[in-house]
This record gives C-alpha cells, structure tokens and sequence, in this order.
C-alpha cells in the first residue's frame, strides 16, 4: 500500500517539475534546462524525509512557488532556480556558499535575502518590522527576492487548510497586512486579489461562501447578458479590422464584499459585479490612439458615465498599469464597466513589475509609470537608509503608502509628479527637496495662495513658499501622509530634540553651579523625581524647551527626599510565549464563564474588548495584553489584522462553550420608512417578544425616512439574528444590520 502511494507521489512530483520546465521553455537559453534539473535534484535530495502540515511531500512545495514565478509573474531561469531552492538553506545542511559554488553568486544573493526574511513574522513586533526593512532593503538590489516571497507567501495561502484555526488567522492577517499591498504595489493585480480572496476565505468563511454561491448563482444569466453585450462591440471592432480579445469576468470575492460592507448593501444591489475587458494587438507606436478609438466604438453603442472615466494611458499609474476604463449603461438599465488596453498593457496589469522590465528590455520603453515605479523602488531605498527611528513606524508608514491611488499635480515648469490620493502641499514639498519641506510655509496651487495641509487634487499646479526661519513642528506629521515626508519630519524633530536635550543639560549644570551642588546621577535622579519627568533626556528637553523654568530649580533645594520608588524593569513589558502560557494556565476563571482559551483550552479570566463587542457564537480569539490580561476579540475585529499580524507571540486561541444566559451588549441599526407607532412596534418587539433589555435608543426622522440605533442585551449570535429576523418583519423596516 505505502508502495503504492510512494509510487504515486514520484510521479506527481515528475509532473509538477515538467509543467514548470514546460511553461518556462520560451525563456531559456542554453543549457538553463540543465541548471533547473539540478537544482530540482538538489532540492528533492535535501527535502526527501520532510512533508508539509498536510502530509505531502515538502518537495510539491518548491515546485509550486517556481511554478507561480513562472506561471504567474513571468520569472526566468534564475528566479526558478532559486525558487526551487528557497528553503533549502534554512531547513537543511547546505551553507549559502554550496549554494553560490553550485549555481553562482546571482542565485545566492537571492536565497541569501529569501532566508533573511523567512521569519518575518516570526517574533516581536520590532523584530518583524526590524526583518522586514531588511526584506525591502533588497527591492533595488534584485526585486526577485520579494517577487519570489510572494510566490511563496500565494503558496502558502493556497495551502492553508491543513493548518490549526490560530495558525490561519495568523498567516490570513500577514497576508492582508502586508503582501496583499506589496503585491499590489509591484502590480500583481491577480496574485493580489487572489490574497484578498484568501483571506477572507479563511477569516470570514460564511461571507466567502456566501458570495461564491452567489455568483455561482448568477453565472448562467451573467453570461447570457455579456454575450448580447459584446456582441455589436464585436462586429464593429471586425469591420474595422482589430485583431481583438473580449473577457467578461467577475470582480474578485473580496472587492464585491468590499462594496457591500462599504455602502452596506446586500449582494444584489452590487451594480459593477463584472467587468467587459477588450484586449488589443496593437503597434507600440499606435497603442494610445488605437485604446481611444475602441472607446469611441464602445461608446457609439453604449452611454457612458461621464464621472467614471479613468485615463490610465496618458498618465499610467505609479506601479506600470496602463488601461482606459469607462462605464457605460447597458440596454437593460444596468451599469457595465469596460477596460480597454493592449496585450501589452494587460501583460504588466497581470505580472506587473516582471513584464514591465521584460518590455523595458525590448527597447520598449513602457511609460512613465514604469519611471514611476523605479523612482518608487530608489525612495524605498532612501527612506530604508535615511530612517534610524522606530521600525515599527517605518512598517505602519510604509503600509499607508502601499495601497493609496494617486493624484497627478505638476510643478511650476509643467512637470509631472504622482503622490498618493489625499496627499498635501507639505507632502509635494518634500517630494521636491527634503531641504524645501522643511522650510515650506505655504503653496501657491493654481496662483492661488493656500496653507500647507491643503490636500492636492489631479491637475492641480504647485508652487512651494519657503523661509529659512521656518522648521518642522510636531502638527505637521497630521499634515502629511508619504513615508518620505513622515521619515524627513520625524528626522528633523529628533534633531532638534537632541539640541534641546544638550541645551537642557547645560542649563541644569549652569544652575546647579550658582547652587553650590554637584551635577551627579543621584542629583539629576531627584530632579527627574522633582519634576515628574519619565527620564533625565526628558527633564533636560523641557528645560530646553522652556516648559520647565530655569529658575524653578531653585525649588530643587525645599525637596525633601523620598523615598525612591522602585523603578520598573524594562523587561516587565516583554510578554514572551512560556510566561504568559503558564499566567493563562494559573489563573481561574468565574462559574460563568463562556471562552475556552489557549491551547489546552482552559476557563479562564478575559475581558470582552470594547471595540468589536464580541459575543458568544462569534468567531473569536485571544490577545495577552501588558496591563489588562487577556481581552477577547471578533476576527473581524477593526484591530484583529494589526493585532494577529504584527503581534502573533501574543495571540491565543480561544473558542465559545455551550451557552449560558449571560447578556452581552450588542447594537442594531434600523433603516425604514418613518410613520406613526414605528417605535413604539420596535421596542414591543424587543421587550415583550423576546424578553430582551435595551441599553439605550436614538432615533432620527428626515423626509419620510427613519433610521435608528439601539444596544440592547442578547445572549448569542443565534440569539441576535432572531432578533434582526423579527424586526425585519416589522412594517416599515427596510433593513436591520448589526453594528460593533
């Protein structure tokens, strides 16, 4: 039997590694099939006794993170050796220099950063932060090491069923927090949504299958209405002899759950549930005027929406993404989006960064957004060097800039510049010059004077003001949203706090003098005491600063001294896996608790966090706070991707038991058409029907139109959607929605 199975396996690994070899054919050269199969060999040798959480072989591993390089993004010899490779080091006895002996510095360099960034989200917050600036330090070394980690990242996601629940949720928030953005960035708009979809899959997997079934509800009349659609855009684009290719395909799962959490709609009303994409082979000279003839035939038949047309050719976006995109009313009354670009332009929305060079090598040179995108690679880079501060900082104002849309302003000179969408005059300051940032004092945006957090919108011309008297304050971090200008602001404060801090210093010793005392530790100590400061850099600050007065050190000498309180250890904040498992397993819950927590699933003391109200029946976990214990969070949870992403040492499991009759607060939001004795219906409903307490009710009546809120008491969700099926029925109600 074992034979058998074993027999199997070899050959499905021979059929992952020849599709890969086959795919790949169109990109090697000679003797690059010789150099795969021996990296093949060696990562078959190295892996033969391991297997995946799944049971399969750990080899079907590397073979599929090569085979998404390949398939999906468009990677070459190199990047399928080293992706074949990827784990090799880290989880075997070959060193990096077997490796750079064997198949050459390139492919070292690569699985050198590969290895580096394996335990990202390994530790402590500032250490996954502190791994992941050196993840990005790579990008304008060799951009292949994030590409490939984000095969490896899609791999990993697509295998995530055989892992624990807390492991999934784990991994699922990584994902979002993180490489959804990064993916999105580089332009890999299908490894992106296919992230998104993921983790919703496995955080919200009633949603997810909800809306699956949902539009595999819809698929039959779906396309019977693109067939009807397309078809005159077909016959004209054949009489005018476009060689041409028409898809119609459905939004991804997470952008259409998106829109009906957003605008709070259910499925049905999700207008733009698909997209019509024309593809056009088309002359790299001609592309721009054969993209605005297709619209010209598409809108001959169709009316457009004159707000919903987007010009990605004449200024692309910062990641390379070039299309035209229109939305155009059907003959049925329905609202249909329409892409038009060339195979060209749909070759780098779906690799992204890969094609881009791939078209940069032919002499094609594929934009200004292509520009965009190796000037966004080099201000990584900078911002990597320039930024000692925090690393976690650096991460979050990082992230901020990775999913923004852009706004196109232009200097006095007409030239072009791209920032990201609500971005400043401060902001466009130091994208000029750090120089000219820090001593912006307003903007002339169209001759027209404005302050220096005005937000900046497409077409707008910018002129910066500057004085040498003006310097960064802490106010201008709310004013700007780059990582450039956050990490230059930030830089130049702490410049002038460690001038202050020395001229605080001085000012003490000076004082000190004139008081016959000595400047000593145990002094300085007393007077941080004295003044309620944290530290002594503080003390000093202020006094340099002016917020502590120098003459009232005079005041120093009335203090009595007291007795030192005992200072806290700095390790006393450190919650590590083995002290807060054995804190968990110590303390004892109350008779009437619901959760199970940790691994060994015990009852024990919880605090229910106030920013999602989670209650039982509600998919939940734990988080080991430094003050509070362990507070109980909904995955859905605003907080639950920062919380599982970047702090998962201190997340535990935690699962509902059998219910008990315990109120928890929840609140609903009503929606309906106002008349007489609607609430007084309403609170018959929830007082008498299903016996349960309000905590409290505000209602608003306009034109007709009623909505409301109440928080009231339930014992489970099961409990709560009896309430919301209830009050649907009321006459009047429109909708019912619970709110956190």
């Amino acid at each position: 039997m074992i034979k058998v199975d074993i027999e199997e396996e070899r050959k499905e690994i021979l059929k992952r590694y020849r599709k890969v070899l086959r795919l790949a054919k169109p990109l090697l050269k000679d003797g690059d099939a010789k150099i795969i199969k021996k990296a093949f060999n060696v990562s078959s040798e190295a892996h033969k006794e391991m297997r995946r959480k799944s049971g399969e072989p750990y080899i079907y591993h590397p073979l599929d993170v090569a085979l998404v390089c390949v398939e999906e993004i468009g990677l070459g010899t190199t990047s399928i050796v080293a992706a074949l490779l990827h784990d090799v080091v880290e989880d075997t006895e070959w060193e990096l220099e077997d490796i750079e002996r064997e198949f050459g510095p390139k492919v070292a360099k690569i699985i050198d950063g590969l290895t580096k960034i394996s335990g990202v989200f390994e530790y402590g917050s500032s250490q996954q932060a502190e791994n992941f600036r050196k993840m990005l330090l790579t990008l304008s070394d060799d951009v292949r090491v994030i590409l490939i980690k984000l095969a490896d990242r899609l791999n990993n996601m697509r295998t995530l069923e055989s892992m624990p629940r807390h492991k999934q949720l784990k991994i699922a928030s990584e994902t979002m927090y993180l490489y959804a953005p990064l993916a999105h960035r580089l332009g890999l708009y299908a490894i992106k949504s296919e992230l998104e979809d993921l983790y919703l899959k496995y955080t919200d997997s009633e949603t997810y299958n909800f809306i699956v079934q949902k539009i595999a509800d819809t698929r039959i009349s779906r396309n019977k209405f693109i067939k009807s659609f397309v078809a005159p855009i077909e016959r004209e684009l054949t009489t005018q002899n476009f060689k041409f290719n028409i898809k119609g395909r459905p939004k991804s799962i997470f952008s259409i759950y998106n829109k009906m959490k957003k605008q709070n709609i259910p499925f049905e009303e999700v207008y733009d549930l698909f997209a019509i994409r024309v593809i056009i082979d088309s002359k790299y000279e001609n592309e721009k005027a054969d993209c605005w003839q297709v619209y010209s035939i598409v809108t001959d038949f169709y009316r457009p929406n004159p707000d919903r047309l987007r010009d990605w050719i004449s200024t692309p976006r910062a990641n390379g993404y070039e299309s035209l995109h229109t939305t155009v009313m059907s003959n049925t009354g329905q609202w249909v989006e329409v892409q038009i670009r060339t195979k060209r332009m749909d070759d780098i929305a779906e690799r992204g960064y890969a094609a881009h060079w791939k078209y940069k090598e032919k002499d094609i040179s594929p934009s200004k957004g292509g520009a965009g995108l190796d000037d966004w690679i080099t201000q990584v880079r900078t911002l990597l060097e320039s930024n000692d501060g925090s690393a976690i900082e650096f991460m979050d104002d990082f992230r901020g800039n990775l999913f923004q849309d852009e706004v196109f302003v232009f200097t006095p000179k007409g030239d072009l510049k791209v920032l990201p969408f609500n971005a400043t005059a401060l902001d466009f300051a130091f994208e000029i010059h750090s120089e000219v940032g820090a001593k912006c004092i307003g903007a002339k945006i169209n001759q027209k004077l404005v302050p220096i957090n005005h937000k900046l919108k497409n077409g707008d011309q910018v002129e910066i003001l500057t004085s040498n008297k003006q310097k960064p304050s802490e106010d201008w971090l709310k004013s700007v949203i780059t990582s450039r200008a956050k990490a230059k602001i930030k830089d130049a404060l702490r410049e002038e706090k460690k001038s202050l801090i020395m001229d605080g210093k001085e000012i003490v010793q000076r004082k000190l003098k004139q008081m016959k005392m000595d400047f000593s530790s145990v002094v300085v100590e007393q007077l941080r005491a004295f003044f309620e400061t944290k530290t002594a850099n503080e003390f000093y600050f202020k006094v340099g600063k002016g917020s502590i007065d120098a003459t009232s050190i005079k005041g120093f000498k009335d203090f009595k001294k007291t007795k030192k309180k005992k200072s806290k250890s700095p390790l006393q904040n450190v919650v590590d896996e083995s002290s807060f498992t054995k804190e968990i397993k110590s303390l004892k819950g109350p008779d009437h608790d619901q959760l199970l927590i940790g691994e060994d699933m015990d009852v024990v003391d919880y605090i229910l966090a106030k920013c999602c109200n989670p209650i039982p029946g509600d998919d939940v976990f734990g988080f080991v706070t430094v003050n509070e214990g362990i507070k109980i969070h909904r995955t859905s949870c605003p907080n639950a991707l920062e919380l599982l992403s970047n702090h998962g040492n201190r997340v535990i499991k935690a699962r509902w038991t059998s219910q008990q009759e315990i109120a928890f607060l929840a609140g609903l939001k009503i929606v309906g058409t106002d008349r007489v004795g609607l609430i007084n219906d309403l609170t018959q409903v929830i007082s008498s029907e299903l016996k349960v307490n309000m905590r409290s009710i505000t209602v608003d009546s306009d034109s007709g139109l009623f909505e409301g809120s109440i928080k009231l008491y339930v014992h489970s969700t099961h409990h709560l959607e009896n309430l919301i099926n209830n009050l649907s029925k009321v006459p009047g109600v429109i909708k019912v929605t619970r709110f956190d």
